[in-house]
């Protein structure tokens, strides 16, 4: 096979149309263009083609207008991201942009006007009030993504200290992320592992498949809809994921009120106020006008939490190059140009782990994060911090090499399942005393990570068949550490409930299979354990530690209390399923919007399964994923280059569409697709073909 950055253009004795799209049988677009400018816009027509109607719903939010197209259900929404001036700065970061990322940005939004004009019955009318799209939209919604879906999201920067709120990415919000140098390789060629697990419903966190090739830029991956560039990817010399970490770009400040304005170093300031406006649409139709006079302190705008003034920061308001890095990131040949763009501070956050034909693995743990001159923990800037004093506020961002990074480590891989950075590679080669108190904290790495790093740990070479092996386990690490102290400690009891149980696990495999027959029991035992979030440690013996952190935490601290929850567990399976023994996958089922369902395999991460999936609330005695294993791409740096993948939801939302649930078979059985990187290969699986 000819290197990927000739391939499509080369490969085929066909000449190739200017500005086409190729989609292939399970509906991912191949697009070919003969400029940048003209990939962007097949890049936009084909997102719109394939998730048009959460394409334009997104687009509506991130113009902080959803109320006015949509009614008052959004106008909090609204409210935050006009508060924020994003609208404004939206227009002041498309201005920013050097002229050709400028005219990107505007074929990307032609691309859309140009399929929904084409399709005028493509989307709901309701959406199409959002058309026409334009670039500074694009730019608006890459913004609103970064720094107020993940950074500063509205439920957790708004909540009260007592009750955390949500991150935005819901409890799901997730991802794995491998690269395996070659030295730790059969064929002596590194390998790569994408894996985020974000949520199934589409959502502006939906992935999207796609392979773009223009001169210059020749890149398969996938990205959130919406954005125009590739987040995970890969070209013939590289490849990068990323996946969510916990780094603090944002900043809540408990102001001290003092008349109508605010106490900082001894004296009262008056709050800034800014006029602001938003329509909202009511039930009848018409728009009403909502007016406000929005306050803002030194520290940011502010907000009521409790009846209290909360000023929020974000750092990194100045930096409009995130798309601009993710591109100059897929278009490097090499580790040095893929680092130059990371190094411009530019991504808002994010673990980013990297594998090259050179054979290099890196890791970092990236992000924009306020420099605080005056120390505090981690723990200490991810609550409210006193908005009295202005030596907490944070004028300056950490450097790169203030950020936890790991290149070609001794261990031969790095990995990351959005854990803090300290647990990269083993042997460890990162220190947090080495690192600014903020910049991560020393919390347990979940049994998720630790399973993680035991996947690749060792001194053993690989296969590429191997590394799919690895990937695809459903051992849960739970199971592994308290199935043998649960059967000790629950021997002496006569309960037949508590009997039952531990004649169904000490025969079971401690798998999460669709034939597993005791999975769901030891899952009911294990929230009641750990809590229903799983990772309550207070029932072990050993606690978690970074001295030995693959092995805590550890050990059965209360032996009659866990035999009783195992009692309670064995009733309540039997009360929900008739049965203390129901089949996993008859239970758990695959299913994306369609009546299709098929058994499922995998679990929660709490529980020490690396095939992570997020199951739903059960609806009589079964369920299905709310999140996980969406983008699964895996690639080795061979020659030929190996690439499979699974998008486990397929690759398009649009009602009707033969794409929504075409790979639940393949999630199911656990098969990976072979990626077609040629052109050949593409016109002989082709579906269809567009020119744009």
């Amino acid at each position: 096979m000819k290197p990927l950055v000739l391939a499509l253009l080369l490969a085929s004795a066909t000449p190739a149309l200017a500005d086409e799209v190729l989609w292939d049988r399970h509906g991912v677009p191949h697009i070919i263009a003969d400029s940048e400018a003209g990939a962007f816009k097949g890049f936009g027509w084909a997102q719109a083609a394939s998730h048009g109607n959460i394409l334009l719903k997104m687009y509506g939010e991130s113009r902080a207008r959803a109320a006015e197209y949509w009614g008052p259900e959004h106008a909090a929404l609204d409210r935050y991201l006009i508060a924020h001036d994003v609208p404004e700065r939206a227009q002041a970061w498309y201005k920013a942009q050097a002229p050709q990322m400028r005219a990107n940005l505007d074929a990307f939004a032609a691309g859309i006007n140009a399929w929904m004009a084409a399709h005028p019955d493509h989307v709901p009318a309701e959406l199409r009030r959002v058309l026409p799209i334009t670039g500074v939209d694009v730019m608006a919604h890459a913004h609103r993504l970064m720094q107020f879906l993940y950074v500063a999201p509205m439920g957790r920067m708004l909540s009260p200290p007592s009750r955390p709120g949500p991150t935005g990415l819901g409890d799901d919000g997730g991802s794995n992320g491998w690269a395996v140098a070659p030295r730790r390789t059969v064929e002596g060629a590194a390998m790569l592992l994408a894996n985020p697990h974000l949520p199934w419903a589409p959502s502006p966190l939906t992935y999207y498949e796609a392979q773009i090739t223009a001169p210059g830029y020749n890149v398969y991956g996938a990205t959130q809809v919406g954005l125009p560039v590739l987040r995970f990817a890969f070209n013939n010399e590289l490849g990068f994921t990323n996946t969510v970490n916990n780094m603090l770009g944002a900043t809540r400040y408990a102001l001290v009120a003092d008349c109508y304005g605010y106490r900082l170093d001894g004296k009262r300031l008056a709050y800034r106020m800014v006029k602001k406006a938003m329509l909202i649409r009511q039930s009848d139709g018409s728009l009403k006008r909502e007016t406000w006079a929005q306050r803002h302190s030194v520290h940011g705008p502010v907000f009521e939490v409790e009846g209290k003034p909360v000023a929020v920061r974000v750092a990194g308001l100045d930096r409009p190059g995130v798309l601009q890095a993710y591109l100059d990131m897929g278009k490097a040949k090499d580790f040095n140009g893929f680092e130059s763009a990371l190094k411009r501070l530019q991504i808002p956050s994010f673990n980013i782990v990297y594998a090259d034909r050179a054979g290099h693995v890196f890791h970092i743990s990236n992000g924009i994060l306020p420099r605080h001159k005056t120390g505090g923990s981690h723990e200490y800037w991810s609550g409210l911090v006193p908005g009295d004093r202005s030596a907490l506020i944070s004028t300056e961002i950490e450097p790169y090499d203030s950020l936890p990074k790991a290149l070609d480590p001794p261990g031969g891989f790095v990995q990351n399942a959005n854990d803090v950075p300290w647990v990269n590679t083993v042997p460890r080669v990162l220190k947090p005393a080495d690192f600014p108190a903020h910049v991560a904290a020393t919390e347990p790495m979940s049994l998720r990570a630790q399973m993680s790093a035991r996947l690749l740990m060792g001194d053993d070479r690989l296969s590429f068949a191997e590394f799919q092996r690895r990937k695809l386990t459903t051992t849960s690490l739970m199971a592994e550490r308290l199935k043998g102290p649960l059967l000790a400690a629950s021997a002496g009891s006569a309960d037949p409930d508590v009997r039952a149980a531990r004649d169904l696990l000490a025969g079971w495999d401690n798998r999460f299979e669709a034939d597993s027959r005791a999975a769901i029991l030891f899952e009911e035992w294990a929230r009641r354990f750990a809590g229903p979030g799983l990772s309550d440690e207070g029932n072990y013996t050993k606690p978690w530690t970074l001295e030995d952190p693959l092995n805590t935490p550890a050990g059965i601290r209360d032996d009659a209390q866990a035999t009783a929850m195992l009692a309670a567990a064995a009733q309540a399976v039997k009360a929900r399923h008739g049965r203390i023994d129901p089949r996993y996958g008859d239970v758990s089922r695959f299913a994306a919007g369609e009546a299709l369902s098929v058994p499922g395999h995998g679990g929660a991460g709490p529980l020490g399964l690396f095939r992570t999936i997020s199951w739903g609330p059960w609806k009589d005695g079964t369920r299905v994923p709310v999140a996980g294993e969406t983008w699964v791409n895996l690639i080795q740096f061979s020659t030929p280059m190996k690439a499979i993948a699974t998008m486990s939801y397929g690759n398009s939302s649009q009602p009707g569409t033969p794409h929504r649930s075409d790979q639940l078979a393949a999630l199911g059985e656990k098969r990976f697709r072979q990626l077609w990187l040629t052109r050949d290969e593409v016109e002989r699986n082709l579906e269809r073909r567009d020119v744009y």
